[in-house]
């Protein structure tokens, strides 16, 4: 079971960084094959997901630094801080969704603080793992029946 654990924190905290990883296959097949419980499952995906939603968020922190260096930089960031601007740190709620890790990355570049970037992404990428969790068990039970 811890190996199952590891591969899916693994997988979950991977996919929260601009690598290209998916974790809902991971996630999915050890639910399936009982590799642990499930509200273990969900906790540690939401848990690995969010720290890897920090690491996005610190490298967009990490761009301030370089703040004037390229103009086309300052430009984009214009953008994104309006874009941003519009819906503000609720916007984080879709940090699950695909190009999520954009949204991380420009909620580090815009400083927002770090406990209401955990939390609000904490709730998301968890909520997300437990849906999918639920949809994965009704399917499987429609299969099986």
């Amino acid at each position: 079971m811890l190996a199952a654990l590891i591969g899916l924190a693994s997988a979950a905290f991977l996919a929260a960084t601009p690598l290209p990883m998916q974790s809902e296959a991971v996630f999915v097949a050890l639910q399936l094959a009982g590799a642990a419980p499930v509200w273990l499952l969900v906790a540690v995906a939401g848990l690995a997901n969010t720290a890897g939603s920090v690491v996005t968020w610190a490298m967009g922190r990490g761009l301030r630094g370089l703040e004037g260096c390229f103009a086309a930089a300052e430009a984009s960031l214009a953008r994104a801080e309006a874009l941003f601007g519009r819906w503000g740190k609720w916007s984080l709620l879709l940090s699950w969704a695909p190009l999520g890790d954009v949204i991380c990355f420009i909620a580090g570049a815009l400083h927002v603080p770090l406990w209401q970037f955990a939390a609000i992404v904490g709730f998301a990428k968890t909520a997300r793992y437990a849906v999918l969790a639920a949809v994965t068990s009704g399917a499987a039970a429609w299969l099986w029946t």
